[in-house]
C-alpha cells in the first residue's frame, strides 16, 4: 500500500509513567487522552499509518524506565502500530527503528502529532519534524503537559502552541483532525 498521501499519527510516550501526580505535579488537559482515543479510533477507520513511540528512560528514578510499570502504555493506547518506536531521548527522531527513515521509505509528507508531555517531547518532535521538511499538525487538545516552576501546564502549552505554530506545525484540534 501506497501511504504518500496519508498523514501518520504519531502517538508519544502515552505511558502510565505519566499519571504519578507525586513524580510529575499537576498537569493540565484531563481530556488529552479521550483525544488521543479519538484520534487513534480515526486513524484506524481510514487505514492511516500509526506510529506509538514510547520513552524507554535512562534516568535511575524516573516511572518511565523499561523495568517499571509506568513504562506500558496507558490503555488508550490499543492496537497494533505500523512501527514502535523506543528513544531515550525527547525527540521522536532520535530513536530505534529510525522514525525518519521508516516515514522517508513510505512516503509519507504528514505527520500529525499527539501525545505527552506537549512542551517536551511532542515540541521537540515537531521541531525536527519541522525543519526535516514534514507538513506538521501539532494536536493541542491531544497533548498535556504539567507545571514547571512557576509556569502553570496550560501556560507551557500556550507557549508550546505560540512557538510552533506557522514555523514548525499547523496547531489544530481533535475535531478538526478528524473532520477529513
Amino acid at each position: 500500500m501506497s501511504t504518500n498521501n496519508q498523514p501518520a499519527l504519531l502517538v508519544v510516550d502515552v505511558q502510565q509513567g505519566f499519571d504519578d501526580a507525586g513524580y510529575w505535579g499537576p498537569r493540565n488537559n484531563p481530556d488529552c487522552e479521550a483525544n488521543i482515543g479519538k484520534l487513534l479510533e480515526h486513524w484506524r477507520e481510514h487505514d492511516r499509518p500509526v506510529v506509538f513511540i514510547r520513552h524507554d528512560s535512562t534516568e535511575e528514578h524516573s516511572p518511565l524506565r523499561p523495568d517499571h510499570p509506568g513504562n506500558a502504555f496507558k490503555p488508550v493506547v490499543t492496537g497494533e502500530p505500523d512501527v514502535l518506536v523506543s528513544k531515550h531521548t525527547n525527540s521522536c527522531f532520535y530513536g530505534d527503528p529510525d522514525l525518519h527513515a521508516w516515514l522517508q521509505a513510505r512516503g509519507i509528507q504528514q505527520l500529525v502529532l499527539c501525545g505527552i508531555t506537549t512542551n517536551h517531547c511532542c515540541e521537540t518532535t515537531a521541531r525536527m519534524a519541522g525543519n526535516l521538511g514534514y507538513d506538521v499538525r501539532f494536536v493541542l487538545d491531544a497533548t498535556h503537559t504539567f507545571d514547571r516552576g512557576d509556569l502553570t501546564a496550560d501556560q507551557l502549552a500556550h507557549a508550546t502552541a505560540t512557538n510552533l505554530d506557522g514555523e514548525f506545525a499547523t496547531i489544530v484540534t481533535t475535531d478538526d483532525t478528524t473532520r477529513s
